[in-house]
């Protein structure tokens, strides 16, 4: 991986999200090999350049294959530069208040990747300079089977003993809770990213969305990386969580509406964000607008339901902050087919060697 590679990569990502309508996105980036120390520098100018918002996460490996983890050695790196880079990361580009653009979280990979001390380490330092937390859990039943192998307890138990548990914590997945740790996250206010298609595509499982919601848990929408789904576009991620969602509760608790607020309101709330998700006074001015004039739309009595329904999937028009990032499908000022390109030679060079 190099920086050439991920600056592509993180353009590639971002510019299909924004033409799928997202304004605001995270990024778990958490590979660091060798020559790649700056991966987040670079993500940050990718998103400049683009004009979207991003929370930007450090994530972290230090549990090689070696010593019992799941990573190889040669992108696992020790504790202190991992430290010692989350804070360069917050003191350079975190930035606080309404319309930020930049901000920065911490995130351990995984249980199966970092050790006990690093998570509560980041946990300190999260608490101590007002950032946020996240990691993946409960993805898979081996993640359970590997929490209490090696640390004698559940996923949840893990998490509240390593100072994980509370508002300030959004976890990726989050499929296999019983109902007493539903309940206890919801208590606690941790954020859950619902992930339908990769979920889909591994076959992982389907999140308990309705339970951790009731239960005070926040739920937003996330279409994870290219390993687990080939494509960045939120519309059909949300038409993917309605109809996952309808099949574990039925069609009248899982709406078109109901699923829009997730990707919405919800995914701002697991960002800890009070200014985007909605079109309401003093809110950052954020549009995402849709035609409707396909065949694929003729006969829909029903706007809204239509997006999810007959599967919009590109905006014709998205204003970030009060300024048009795309105007009649097409990203301002993006070169999408010299993108396309040098992508597509970076994709050769990776799989070649």
């Amino acid at each position: 991986l190099t920086p050439q590679a991920l600056q592509l990569a993180s353009k590639v990502a971002l510019a299909e999200l924004l033409l799928s309508g997202c304004t605001t996105a995270a990024d778990h980036h958490y590979l660091f090999p060798g020559g790649l120390a700056d991966a987040i520098d670079i993500q940050v100018g990718a998103v400049r350049e683009l004009g979207m918002r991003a929370m930007l996460t450090r994530g972290s490996m230090n549990l090689s294959k070696e010593n019992g983890g799941l990573p190889c050695k040669s992108v696992v790196q020790d504790a202190e530069a991992i430290l010692a880079d989350s804070e360069r990361l917050i003191d350079r580009y975190h930035e606080r208040g309404d319309g930020a653009q930049i901000q920065i979280a911490l995130a351990p990979c995984s249980p199966f990747s970092v050790t006990t001390d690093i998570m509560r380490t980041c946990a300190e330092l999260a608490e101590a300079r007002d950032v946020r937390l996240h990691t993946h859990l409960a993805e898979t039943l081996d993640e359970q089977e590997f929490c209490a192998k090696r640390f004698g307890m559940r996923t949840v138990d893990y998490l509240q003993s390593v100072g994980w548990l509370g508002p300030r914590t959004w976890l990726a997945h989050g499929i296999h809770f019983n109902q007493v740790e539903i309940h206890r996250l919801g208590a606690a206010g941790v954020g859950i990213c619902h992930c339908p298609s990769s979920n889909m595509r591994l076959a992982s499982g389907i999140c308990h969305t309705l339970e951790l919601e009731d239960k005070g848990a926040i739920i937003g929408l996330g279409v994870d990386g290219s390993a687990s789904n080939d494509a960045s576009n939120m519309m059909l991620e949300a038409r993917q969580a309605l109809f996952i969602q309808r099949l574990r509760y039925g069609a009248e608790k899982i709406t078109p509406q109901k699923v829009l607020g997730w990707a919405t309101r919800g995914s701002a709330r697991l960002l800890g964000r009070s200014d985007i998700g909605e079109l309401a006074v003093g809110k950052q001015a954020d549009l995402a607008l849709f035609k409707l004039d396909e065949l694929r739309f003729s006969g829909s009595h029903d706007p809204i339901a239509a997006l999810l329904l007959c599967a919009a999937d590109r905006a014709d028009r998205v204003m970030v902050g009060g300024k048009w990032r795309v105007v009649d499908g097409q990203v301002e000022g993006l070169d999408v087919q010299g993108l396309i390109a040098d992508h597509q030679q970076a994709a050769r060079q990776l799989v070649n060697g």
